[in-house]
């Protein structure tokens, strides 16, 4: 582990040694740290594995420690201009980074700041995207710190996520409504029984009432086409009298007709369901640089499961969460409206964190942030896509 360390450390210094003009001002980094993730050792982690390497990179680092639940999404909306944003935590704490983030006011330009994350917490999904598979956690957070200095980085799609009365929730893996979630929140509670408290969890709430159907109403848009992307670099001005000729033009010309254009009405698809488990996903876990369409998944899968096919399944959805199993309806939509029947108990899962069960609007914000990735990973990508 040392070894690892020192290595990352010296890669590090490379960035560190570089010489920038008098003039430009250091790169600012705010770096939000969840000390309770990894059941509290977090802060141990980053101290150790990622915050020598950020100091040596000559970046100008300030920590926001988080004390409370929620707190990270208050931060946000003070937070001044800043050049980098770094989460340091889990699922929970990019959740509530990215909320807090899409909530300003000024979320248009805030939202183009890149993003990088140290995966820290218990459960860190983003982390299969961005970092190449590491058994050593050591190496895995000096890649993904490493990944940071390096500068590439990949667009990943957010859902919106909006109740009656709540402000939205921005999640940027998916939402999770059924039995499946259910019974894997339960799962620690059977810690005492080693390597079968999974099955058990699973087992033990087969005992409710069965078939356990979830019933709600479903309304959905189809794929959207993705726009070309914008060139980055911004034309170069004209000279002054191209710039007058075109307004004494515009000017002289007589005003054109305005023709009125026939607003096409929005192509609903509307679906009553009953399932056990329904789950709505980004594909940022299936990353297509070159897709042509914008869209999310939403999977329905079949209530009529035997017990011991709930078990095992269950296992399976504990290491991936949104798969999608045969005999599940599968759709692809671009927004999405959940009716639930009145009195309707249970939560939500919103990128693992537990919210409570309402009517929602979910909608896709097609390549909404730039998160920092390893540069294998991106290259892997476009091979892929190739």
């Amino acid at each position: 582990d040392n070894l690892l360390r020192r290595a990352a450390c010296q890669e590090a210094q490379a960035f560190g040694n570089q010489l920038i003009p008098s003039s430009m001002p250091l790169k600012k980094a705010t770096v939000f740290l969840n000390p309770a993730a990894c059941k509290g050792k977090a802060r141990n982690l980053f101290e150790k594995n990622a915050a020598p390497i950020l100091h040596l990179s000559g970046l100008d680092v300030t920590v926001v420690k988080t004390d409370y639940e929620g707190q990270a999404k208050k931060l946000l909306e003070l937070m001044e201009k800043t050049d980098l944003i770094i989460i340091a935590g889990g699922d929970g704490t990019v959740q509530e980074v990215i909320t807090g983030l899409l909530r300003r006011a000024d979320e248009a330009t805030f939202s183009k700041i890149p993003i990088g994350f140290i995966p820290l917490g218990k459960t860190c999904t983003l982390s299969h995207t961005l970092y190449p598979e590491s058994m050593n956690q050591v190496q895995h957070i000096t890649n993904a710190t490493l990944a940071i200095l390096k500068g590439e980085t990949v667009p990943l799609d957010v859902l919106q996520i909006k109740g009656e009365k709540e402000q939205p929730v921005f999640a940027v893996t998916g939402l999770r409504w059924g039995s499946y979630r259910d019974a894997g929140v339960k799962v620690s509670k059977y810690w005492y029984l080693g390597p079968l408290k999974t099955k058990a969890a699973h087992f033990f709430s087969t005992f409710k009432e069965w078939p356990q159907k979830h019933q709600a109403a479903l309304m959905y848009l189809g794929p959207t086409e993705r726009p070309p992307d914008e060139p980055e670099e911004k034309p170069s001005r004209p000279p002054l009298y191209v710039r007058l000729y075109r307004r004494l033009r515009l000017y002289w010309s007589s005003p054109p007709k305005e023709i009125p254009q026939e607003v096409t009405p929005e192509d609903w698809e509307e679906l009553k369901l009953s399932t056990i488990e329904l789950s709505i996903a980004t594909r940022n876990r299936q990353l297509d640089l070159t897709r042509t369409e914008d869209f999310m998944d939403i999977c329905i899968e079949a209530d009529t499961i035997s017990k011991g096919q709930f078990v095992n399944r269950g296992s399976q959805k504990m290491h991936d969460p949104h798969i999608c199993p045969e005999g599940s309806q599968c759709i692809q939509a671009s927004r999405c409206i959940l009716q639930l029947p009145e009195g309707t108990e249970g939560s939500f899962g919103i990128d693992n964190e537990e919210y409570e069960a309402m009517p929602v609007e979910v909608k896709l914000l097609p390549r909404k942030l730039r998160f920092f990735c390893d540069p294998r990973m991106r290259d892997q990508m476009l091979h892929a896509t190739v």
